[in-house]
């Protein structure tokens, strides 16, 4: 009889902490907002047992990982799950609202001979260095101590120098065209640009070609 009251009182004890746990797992939701991508450190003001809940919550469909210690409540449409924009991606995973997103590809609207299409983004930035998949795509970060918060035509066309070497098309002919398209800009802007951004080999390349 004694040992028939212990296996009840055990059963009631961890029926009572599944029912603690699930209360607390629906306190924890109501906090979520859709749309918004959450740090596991932001969901740990919430939860004494943040790991258990985000196990259930990635279980169950609620929260998406994106990468270790990354988590996206998504928005529903009637025609599925949104996933997060590219900004808050990178926001969210730096905790720095500085930084620069671009990519190779950027340089053919520059009408400089550059028509490669390149996969993978780049994340100019002052925190993180190295490559990290954040919600299934690619991004390349790389620690800057200056860059714009928006790419303009002259940064693109400086950032462009910068990154000669990582261009498939000929080095010698695009540079051609970049010292051509410079004498079409506003000068006081690309040197500035330059001045701010660009590496001593693109300012020895561009430099003699601008006139102010």
């Amino acid at each position: 009889m004694h040992e028939f009251s212990i296996k009840i009182y055990a059963k009631y004890l961890i029926l009572f902490a599944n029912f603690v746990f699930m209360n607390k797992l629906q306190e924890l939701k109501k906090q979520l907002k859709r749309g918004k991508v959450y740090r596991r450190a932001d969901l740990s003001k919430w939860s004494k047992s943040v790991d258990r809940h985000l196990d259930e919550l990635v279980h169950d469909g609620t929260l998406q990982k994106l990468s270790q210690g990354l988590y996206y409540y998504p928005e529903l449409t009637v025609f599925g799950a949104v996933p997060p924009g590219e900004e808050v991606l990178v926001r969210s995973f730096l905790k720095d609202r500085r930084f620069l997103v671009t990519s190779l590809n950027a340089y053919n609207t520059l009408g400089v001979g550059t028509t490669q299409l390149y996969n993978g983004k780049m994340v100019y930035n002052h925190k993180r260095h190295g490559d990290f998949n954040l919600g299934g795509m690619t991004f390349s970060f790389r620690v800057k101590p200056h860059f714009p918060l928006k790419a303009t035509p002259e940064f693109l066309l400086v950032d462009l120098l910068n990154n000669l070497d990582q261009l498939a098309e000929d080095s010698k002919e695009v540079v051609s065209k970049v010292r051509s398209r410079a004498k079409t800009m506003d000068a006081k802007k690309l040197k500035k640009s330059l001045q701010e951004y660009g590496s001593v080999k693109a300012k020895k390349m561009l430099e003699s070609v601008i006139t102010v």
